[in-house]
């Protein structure tokens, strides 16, 4: 396997699995849901200065190494490449969900007074769980795929490794 594909890969699963690690957490923290409305605006409005900062360049750098590890998949077979591939639209659609579905939500709660949230903030709240789950599971399958292109990857080295040892050597005379 080239070095290339080895870092890119490698450095696209850690961050998918950081990635995916982390908009977990939010979903099995079910306190969070309890929270009552001050407290939650305040922890949201905080959430959304530190993720607006980080996750930009973050994911980024996530989808461009997956893209990396994607094109030099390629070479090394249909399932390896279909795995990284499937990653990267997994990826690239946390972002857009992220963008069209979560972002308008995260303006909205941002403009809020923490001391007296607006009627209704609770749907508000309930919306944007509800779509940062389909984050949660988009993000674990990216990473699941980006394990099963390494295994699979590995399986077909181990596999021409084992075939090149079973390949008699002419005899010199």
């Amino acid at each position: 396997m080239s070095l290339l594909l080895t870092v890119s890969r490698m450095l696209a699963t850690a961050l998918t699995g950081l990635y995916a690690g982390g908009v977990l957490f939010v979903v099995i923290a079910p306190s969070l849901a309890r929270m009552p409305g001050a407290a939650y605006v305040t922890y949201w409005q905080a959430l959304n200065a530190d993720y607006g900062r980080a996750m930009p360049p973050f994911l980024l750098t996530c989808i461009g190494a997956t893209i990396v590890a994607s094109l030099l998949s390629w070479q090394r077979g249909w399932p390896a490449f279909a795995a990284c591939t499937a990653a990267l639209l997994l990826l690239v659609a946390t972002v857009a969900l992220t963008l069209a579905g979560m972002e308008p939500l995260n303006r909205i709660a941002n403009g809020w007074d923490p001391a007296q949230p607006p009627a209704g903030w609770h749907e508000i709240r309930q919306r944007w769980l509800d779509l940062h789950l389909l984050r949660a599971v988009l993000a674990l399958a990216a990473f699941a795929c980006l394990i099963t292109a390494q295994g699979l990857d590995h399986d077909m080295t181990r596999t021409d490794l084992s075939s090149e040892r079973n390949v008699p050597r002419n005899a010199e005379p």
